[in-house]
């Protein structure tokens, strides 16, 4: 990282690395071009900038322009739910069939490989929320995907998919590693449960755009495998991975249900019910927050407008007692119900 950076540019970098929402990530590139100190020290980071302004742009737009004509199937998709999950992997590993068994959608699938091509976005149900599913094209070096790592960036976390029962699963795994970091992104086994930062956001002495993604490693078709444990200790032990492991099979079911309270609880998701003075709360649609996030960010999920007149919240749940006012600082717990006051 340059030295002498300004303050106007860390600000703005720190949003970026913050926000979620592709558009505002436009957004904040631009001002970190517009602040960045111009001097030989930050040429590189610079035209790092730069790129990442037009990839970014373009993903927007709906990808490559093709013969002059705009348009297309969009790139990068804005997170919705209470997280947002990449399904990546070699090719022909059963990617678009999990996907499918775990959102219902009605994705393509087909048994040959590369058969996902575009982004495809689907909502798995657990509980009373949803963790958006995004299909992925498959990575492997003979078919690089351009847009890949910048769809990734607004991900929370990923879902590694493996055929155990693919001979040189090893070295697809391998290909797979290989590719990422090139487009410095690492797969960690550490998650992140608070809502003090984003999942797999760099600290501040790193590399900004450096993408550290947590990972849930997903071996699918074990279906007649025997000795399924030794086998995943074994690919533990010869890859070198550390990732937890769920054995699946998106033909059976098996172990798909284990992934949403899996997923639930590694995230930090914290569900956040709203009432009106006088009225009932609404228990279908929760907020979804992390742990950590108070009635500010809950007040800021209903309304932007909300937020900056909150003088006050009453709160029935975990972090309180029945009815307790509270301040815009107080932490929120899974299951709150929070009475706003503007």
């Amino acid at each position: 990282m340059p030295a002498n950076l300004s303050p106007e540019y860390k600000a703005a970098e720190a949003a970026f690395r913050k926000t979620r929402d592709p558009r505002e990530r436009l957004e904040w590139l631009r001002e970190m071009l517009r602040t960045i100190p111009k001097h030989k020290g930050t040429e590189h980071l610079q035209a790092d900038i730069k790129a990442r302004i037009k990839e970014l742009a373009e993903e927007l737009e709906g990808g490559a322009r093709k013969g002059g004509s705009h348009g297309g199937p969009a790139l990068v998709i804005r997170p919705e739910g209470a997280a947002q999950l990449a399904l990546i992997g070699p090719p022909n590993v059963g990617k678009s069939s999990l996907h499918a068994r775990l959102t219902g959608s009605g994705a393509h699938v087909g048994p040959y490989p590369f058969t996902t091509q575009y982004p495809q976005a689907g909502m798995m149900p657990h509980e009373d929320v949803h963790f958006q599913l995004i299909d992925l094209p498959p990575i492997a070096p003979e078919h690089p995907v351009p847009w890949l790592v910048g769809t990734l960036q607004t991900a929370d976390a990923a879902l590694l998919v493996v055929d155990l029962g693919e001979p040189s699963c090893l070295e697809q795994l391998q290909a797979v590693q290989s590719v990422l970091e090139t487009q410095r992104v690492t797969l960690t086994e550490h998650w992140e449960a608070t809502g003090e930062t984003r999942a797999g956001t760099p600290k501040d002495d790193e590399d900004p755009f450096a993408l550290r993604l947590p990972t849930v490693m997903l071996a699918n078709k074990v279906e007649g495998i025997a000795g399924l444990d030794a086998e995943l200790q074994a690919l533990r032990e010869l890859t070198g991975l550390r990732l937890p492991v769920f054995a699946v099979s998106a033909t059976t079911g098996h172990g798909l249900g284990e992934i949403g309270p899996w997923l639930f609880r590694k995230l930090g998701i914290v569900r956040v019910y709203t009432k009106a003075p006088g009225h009932a709360a609404d228990k279908h649609r929760p907020f979804t927050l992390r742990r950590g996030q108070t009635v500010g960010d809950v007040a800021r999920l209903v309304h932007q407008d909300l937020a900056r007149s909150l003088r006050y919240a009453r709160i029935w749940g975990r972090s309180g007692f029945e009815g307790q006012q509270v301040g815009n600082e107080h932490c929120v717990e899974d299951g709150d119900i929070v009475e706003l006051h503007a």
